[in-house]
């Protein structure tokens, strides 16, 4: 097993739930990763070392995924100069989500992060793995595989629609 290209962290065990979604998509896009609990707010000083250490162990990409005031994120892309996409997760103590949405989404000048829609972790997974497969040809090799499946599904439903039409308020297949 080579050496993880993009760390997943996540504010608390709970985010898993959506965070496994980047996982598992890099899986399927055969980038190495590794996955971990990283709180802001509980352990700030693990926080600190992961995000300052990321580089030297040979990390690319942080995706970083966090709910209510979802300050993970902008504080590990405050530490770091590899990039964070920041996955805004609705949490029990949500307003809705916005609150984790925005507190991603509206970063001072100077530290970006990269912000995915609420929930996002799937398409956080894929915009690492674009990052890396800037420069890596095999990753960007299996992106291309994997957008040539997407548009396969999308004609392959449109022909059976085609084909067989609406029926009744029923799609007629």
């Amino acid at each position: 097993m080579s050496k993880p290209q993009v760390g997943i962290i996540m504010g608390s065990q709970s985010d898993l739930r959506i965070m496994k979604d980047a996982a598992e998509i890099l899986e399927e896009l055969g980038v190495e990763y590794e996955l971990t609990v990283v709180s802001a707010h509980r352990t700030p000083e693990r926080m600190v070392e992961y995000a300052e250490g990321a580089r030297k162990k040979g990390l690319k990409v942080i995706i970083a995924g966090a709910g209510g005031a979802a300050h993970l994120p902008g504080m590990v892309a405050s530490m770091t100069t590899l990039p964070v996409i920041g996955v805004p997760v609705k949490s029990s103590n949500s307003i809705d989500g916005w609150d984790s949405v925005l507190s991603i989404l509206q970063m001072p000048g100077g530290i970006p992060v990269a912000t995915v829609a609420l929930d996002g972790a799937k398409n956080a997974g894929i915009l690492a793995a674009e990052m890396i497969g800037a420069f890596d040809n095999k990753i960007a090799d299996n992106l291309a595989d994997y957008k040539k499946q997407l548009k396969e599904k999308v004609l392959e439903s449109a022909k059976n629609i085609e084909a067989n039409g609406w029926r009744g308020g029923k799609i007629g297949f």
